[in-house]
């Protein structure tokens, strides 16, 4: 009798663990790619997609982009898409939870994407939050719940610095210029936020 209650108490502390794993899981933002922001961001992703960060991930490949590896001493013929010194900043979310992990594994988060500078949508686009429904979401709820504003310091802490091969102690990193032309056109939102 002494084991049968035994195995109760150690089923139940096992199922206790388990839940309480899932539910820390579920607490951690997700990543869900930028396809997802573009049900309602359409101007901004067709503009956004036009742009280096869209394609970042294409600088890894081996032979592309020689001229400029080779300018600053990088390797051209080498695969870099498997690099774990570039992968942070060539795709969305790389080594955080619900992240890019791999070309093999989630190629829809390659490139710098809407969550490299606003942050796991997941829990932002829930419903309540910014949805087709509720087309009237308010910013400070979104900011409450992961939505990130972007400033200069987001770019340079995360990739902009010196960490790249391609920036230099000449490089300087001008925010204000690389949001009118380096990311997506900034469009006014149809409703108030």
């Amino acid at each position: 009798m002494r084991t049968l209650g035994h195995r109760l108490l150690f089923a139940l502390a096992g199922g206790l663990i388990a839940l309480a794993g899932s539910a820390a899981r579920a607490e951690t933002p997700s990543y869900v790619g930028a396809k997802k922001c573009k049900a309602c961001h359409l101007k901004q992703f067709q503009s956004w997609e036009q742009t280096k960060m869209a394609k970042s991930f294409e600088l890894l490949k081996a032979g592309a982009y020689a001229d400029a590896k080779k300018k600053m001493n990088v390797d051209p013929q080498k695969d870099y898409t498997h690099d774990e010194k570039c992968l942070p900043c060539h795709t969305t979310g790389y080594g955080k939870p619900g992240g890019f992990v791999s070309l093999e594994k989630t190629p829809e988060l390659v490139g710098v994407q809407c969550e490299s500078c606003h942050g796991p949508g997941g829990e932002y686009l829930k419903q309540g939050y910014m949805t087709l429904v509720n087309r009237e979401y308010k910013r400070a709820e979104l900011l409450k719940v992961g939505l990130v504003v972007p400033m200069a310091e987001t770019c340079t802490l995360q990739c902009h610095n010196p960490k790249s091969p391609f920036v230099t102690k000449d490089s300087v990193f001008n925010f204000e210029e690389r949001k009118k032309k380096g990311t997506h056109e900034h469009i006014a939102l149809k409703y108030e936020h």
